[in-house]
């Protein structure tokens, strides 16, 4: 327990969360014991026993992790495997070069005698051969493969990291993931560039491993050769039996284990495109494609059969027709699986079509209007399901808890239902009835977007990412991890549809704020701002929740927060006695909201740049200007009206190019009047007046919308 100040007491060393430690420095003493004491042969028997175990259970962890790193401290354990081998080698040429108490054969243990006996056959010659293949083996294929694999990884996946942490925030602040979520998958993209790098160094403890049982192989074999010649007085033909059978056993039981531990390094750093584990995914890709089962088959046979022309390549037809009868009876059996397959997932779809026979709804209910709802077609209905892996709903959630915080409304509850009109991947998002975007999602893959210039091509499906329309590719799982390396984008299909649901509503948040929303609101700040409630609501002057409305559905429209009503609607109070217009008192609710405005647009260096408009400029359009029961607009000429339009939009674009976000300064009498003009053909463009930007706030001018620019062919 913590004590007064909040600190841990320290624990001792027989604490349970310490006795993991303890027995792992108990271990590094022991490898160090073996290598500098003497071991008794029976008991470097058990410890090179315990070695061939533990490097066997390594690489069957390999086999069945899922993923990386779910094996993070496997460098770690390459490095203790390797000193604990290179002390059993010490411990082992000890016994072998000191002189012999019984047999010569059997002082150095009976693993060694074994693996020199009968893996070698009892044969200097072949038992060398065999070691040098396994030292081959291990230092030439895989090890250097391993090695070469996760160096390669290391530097990919710190050069994608970037990538992949913006795609972190651009989920967190589109409300896909949580705060949580998103620290959780920072921390996994930090291990994991952590754990490739640290596979780079190991790799390499495997590679010297290699190296110095081959030269403790030649000095055992050189120093037995002395030993038994000088000293136990054998002949050459003895010494050679002996020793050398003694040498080649203690180097396969140590190049055994160490080409166990080198063959699960390969497979961990190899498995970084896949989730399951090794068995699961080898299966389900070499049987994915019954064809090439046939095709094998086919070809087996065709050699089988052609073996029989000749009596002296008869031999040869029994393993083909063998392994061709093998192969075929597989593509068999597997194409029977997935055309069963094939048919439950059609008569599912077809059942989820058809469905159970409804009652009879009431003619009332067709007259209802949801004031939001998503129709999808049929091959996205799982997107939507928990219980079979789907996370849309969940991300509506978050939407919805992303846009209260960021504008301040409730958006109202979303109705999700398939459409048999809709294509199989068609989407349409709809507001009380209207469709207002659409698109087009792939269930089973991912959606590359394209970083922009000088990104290199990868292969998938062309189109265009529904919510900003920027080019993007349709990748398969398999292509996941080739397009995040190539610095593309990658998001999930809900993630998809989640972003375009987010801007859909961020672009018509004025569209569902209706009188009942804006009721709901004023009773939720009420208790707080009684007062101002009073004097808005009631009395001869009351303003009323229609024009209240009407000014907050112009601050959605421009995508400024309503989240602080009693601001808002303090200053629609204040302003009362000189307006009751609600594009009047906008104005003035935008004074009040001046330093959240401005923040919310200033840069990294802490500067607001903007775009001016020439007062000549101004003068037309406050010329203009008209003042409706509808609402303020500029009765221009449409060929000048698209004249201003077209040097905004080459202004913005500069601004884009810089990497600043447009934003057009001009004086409070014309501000609105040219916000509805532009935004009605330039998205995203802030219009701010002199009088929404405070005194404090650090102005740097990057254009100006000029008269003579305007009048411009």
């Amino acid at each position: 327990m913590a004590n007064g100040n909040g600190l841990q007491p320290p624990r001792g060393l027989l604490h349970p969360e310490n006795r993991a430690n303890l027995l792992a420095a108990i271990g590094i003493i022991a490898i160090l014991v073996v290598m500098l004491g003497s071991v008794p042969s029976s008991m470097l028997s058990i410890l090179i026993t315990l070695n061939i175990a533990i490097s066997l259970m390594v690489l069957m962890i390999s086999f069945y992790i899922g993923g990386p790193l779910e094996f993070s401290t496997f460098p770690s354990v390459i490095l203790l495997l390797t000193l604990f081998r290179l002390a059993l080698n010490v411990a082992s040429t000890k016994l072998i070069l000191l002189p012999a108490v019984g047999e010569p054969t059997e002082k150095a243990g009976a693993v060694i005698e074994f693996f020199g006996k009968y893996v070698a056959g009892s044969n200097a010659v072949v038992g060398f051969v065999i070691f040098l293949i396994l030292v081959l083996i291990q230092f030439i294929v895989i090890t250097r493969g391993a090695s070469r694999i996760a160096e390669v990884a290391a530097r990919f996946t710190l050069d994608a990291m970037p990538g992949k942490q913006l795609s972190i925030d651009q989920d967190l602040n589109s409300g896909l993931i949580t705060e949580d979520q998103a620290r959780a998958r920072r921390e996994e993209l930090a291990r994991e560039a952590d754990f490739y790098g640290a596979m780079d160094g190991a790799s390499r403890f495997v590679r010297g491993d290699a190296i110095a049982g081959l030269v403790i192989t030649l000095i055992n074999v050189v120093g037995g050769i002395i030993v038994g010649a000088t000293r136990e007085s054998l002949s050459l033909a003895e010494t050679l039996s002996t020793y050398t059978l003694l040498t080649i056993g203690d180097g396969l039981v140590s190049q055994i284990p160490s080409l166990l531990v080198s063959t699960a390094s390969g497979i961990v750093v190899t498995r970084a495109a896949s989730t399951d584990t090794l068995g699961t995914s080898v299966s389900r890709q070499l049987l994915s494609q019954p064809a090439s089962l046939a095709v094998a088959s086919g070809t087996l046979g065709f050699l089988a059969l052609l073996s029989l022309g000749s009596a002296d390549t008869r031999g040869i037809f029994l393993p083909f027709a063998m392994m061709a009868g093998a192969l075929g009876t597989m593509w068999f059996l597997v194409g029977r699986q997935k055309q069963e397959e094939y048919e439950v997932q059609v008569r599912h779809k077809r059942e989820a079509l058809e469905g159970a026979p409804k009652e009879a709804e009431p003619v009332e209910s067709f007259l209802k209007v949801d004031p939001m709802e998503i129709m999808i077609g049929y091959n996205l209905v799982p997107l939507m399901d928990s219980a079979r892996g789907g996370n849309f709903l969940e991300q509506v959630s978050n939407i919805r808890r992303s846009i209260a915080l960021d504008l301040g409304i409730v958006v109202p509850q979303i109705r999700i239902r398939d459409n048999i009109q809709l294509g199989p991947n068609q989407y349409s998002i709809r507001i009380r009835g209207v469709q207002i975007g659409s698109g087009e999602v792939l269930p089973d893959h991912f959606l590359a977007i394209h970083p922009g210039e000088g990104a290199a091509e990868i292969p998938g499906i062309r189109t265009t990412e529904p919510a900003f329309g920027v080019p993007a590719v349709w990748v398969s799982p398999q292509n996941r991890n080739a397009a995040e390396l190539a610095g593309y984008n990658v998001v999930d299909p809900s993630s998809v549809l989640a972003t375009h649901l987010t801007e859909v509503i961020r672009r018509h948040a004025a569209d569902l704020l209706g009188r009942q929303e804006t009721q709901k609101l004023i009773d939720g700040v009420k208790a707080e701002a009684p007062v101002v409630i009073d004097e808005l609501l009631e009395g001869s002057q009351a303003l009323g929740v229609g024009k209240i409305q009407k000014v907050l559905q112009n601050l959605l429209s421009e995508r400024i927060s309503i989240r602080n009503l009693v601001q808002i609607l303090e200053s629609l109070a204040d302003n009362l006695s000189v307006t009751r217009d609600p594009d009047a008192l906008t104005e003035f609710a935008r004074m009040a909201l001046a330093p959240m405005i401005t923040q919310s647009l200033i840069g990294p260096d802490g500067t607001l740049s903007v775009i001016l408009v020439d007062p000549q400029v101004e003068s037309e359009i406050q010329n203009a200007a008209r003042q409706t029961a509808q609402g303020s607009y500029a009765a221009l000429d449409p060929t000048l009206s698209k004249r201003i339009v077209d040097a905004v939009q080459r202004q913005a674009d500069e601004a884009a190019s810089l990497g600043m976000h447009p934003v057009i300064l001009t004086s409070p009498q014309i501000r609105l009047v040219l916000s509805r003009l532009v935004r009605r053909y330039i998205a995203g463009i802030h219009v701010l007046s002199y009088n929404e930007v405070t005194g404090d706030t650090n102005l740097r001018s990057i254009g100006t919308v000029r008269f003579a620019e305007v009048g411009a062919r």
